[in-house]
């Protein structure tokens, strides 16, 4: 075998646990000990958003619960074929922001680079489930960067995509070297939610490759229940915050999963013990098939005084919504 060739470089745990990530609901169903009733709807809805979910996030649910919370983020459920007033294939207004393919300008000073069309796991309230990737030529960067150079104006880039940790660390590097040459850049930050579905994507040459950057390593999680945090999830949270990580943490409200106090302030102190800053809670993206997950309004601001009556105040997020044409994310509470 010649060294250095493909076939003598060991696949990353991470990329060999992604490759066996369940796509088939009767698998999921199956390994869940669950009613196979549910099969055909699931199937049905998994034809026009796929489903997967990494076998790792899978054994943090609870067996023969149809009503677990991280069974319900990513199970296709017949609800997603419904019409709904107001809810849209493109809720944020994404596509009219799109200053080059791929790159989302939206806020002053910042940007948005839409970096991969892949992502861990498929959750079924994404508000980019519809997103044309093709069209945004995800993962091909030039003339995103070329507008970068010049627009002196944007001091930070935001990577998001589908998940910018889903790319390996040959192009993450690819990429950090490009937009470190562009010099009115001063910060990186990196929205992903692997870290929390797919612990094993924190390893030391990922921690190397971001903490060696010059940009400060800002890290924007994405986890919306504290079932979602295991040892796995605790030690590559700590690993982020020993090589210098800002973290934060951003949830989704969704209702039967985490619409209470007690779960949300539960899930902010288990963050925050592993050197995650509770951040924002979003309202939902009204996003065509997923009217079924909506909090009302009123009732999330009940929810956020509640946990502001019980919680220190670092450790209350920021209730926000999300709105087409608006110059920043609109704060509720």
């Amino acid at each position: 075998m010649i060294p250095g060739s493909a076939a003598s470089r060991q696949i990353p745990r991470w990329q060999i646990e992604l490759a066996n990530a369940i796509t088939d609901p009767a698998q999921l169903l199956r390994l869940l000990e669950l009613d196979l009733a549910l099969l055909p709807a699931a199937q049905a809805t998994a034809a026009r958003f796929s489903l997967k979910v990494p076998r790792g996030f899978v054994a943090r649910m609870r067996k023969g619960d149809p009503q677990d919370p991280l069974l319900q983020q990513v199970l296709p459920l017949a609800a997603e074929t419904l019409s709904s007033p107001g809810f849209v294939a493109d809720p944020v207004g994404d596509r009219k922001t799109m200053a080059a393919p791929g790159l989302l300008h939206k806020y002053a000073g910042r940007v948005l680079l839409i970096t991969t069309g892949a992502c861990g796991i498929h959750c079924r309230y994404c508000f980019r489930r519809e997103f044309p990737y093709s069209e945004a030529k995800a993962g091909d960067w030039q003339q995103a960067l070329d507008y970068l150079v010049s627009d002196t104006s944007i001091s930070e880039v935001i990577l998001s995509g589908g998940d910018p940790l889903a790319l390996s660390n040959r192009r993450l590097k690819v990429l950090l070297t490009q937009l470190e040459s562009i010099t009115h850049l001063q910060r990186l930050r990196i929205h992903s939610r692997q870290p929390i579905v797919l612990p094993e994507r924190i390893e030391p040459e990922l921690l190397a490759l971001l903490s060696n950057s010059r940009f400060l390593p800002i890290l924007v999680l994405h986890a919306n229940h504290p079932q979602e945090i295991n040892d796995a999830v605790n030690m590559a949270l700590k690993q982020l915050a020993a090589a210098g990580f800002t973290l934060f943490n951003q949830a989704v409200l969704l209702k039967g999963i985490n619409d209470s106090a007690t779960v949300l302030g539960k899930l902010s102190e288990t963050m925050f013990s592993a050197g995650v800053i509770p951040y924002y809670v979003h309202l939902l993206d009204r996003v065509r098939g997923t009217a079924h997950f909506q909090v009302e309004e009123s009732q999330a601001l009940m929810i956020m005084e509640e946990m502001r009556n019980r919680l220190p105040g670092y450790l209350v997020p920021r209730l926000v919504r999300e709105q087409a044409g608006m110059f920043a994310k609109i704060p509720v509470f």
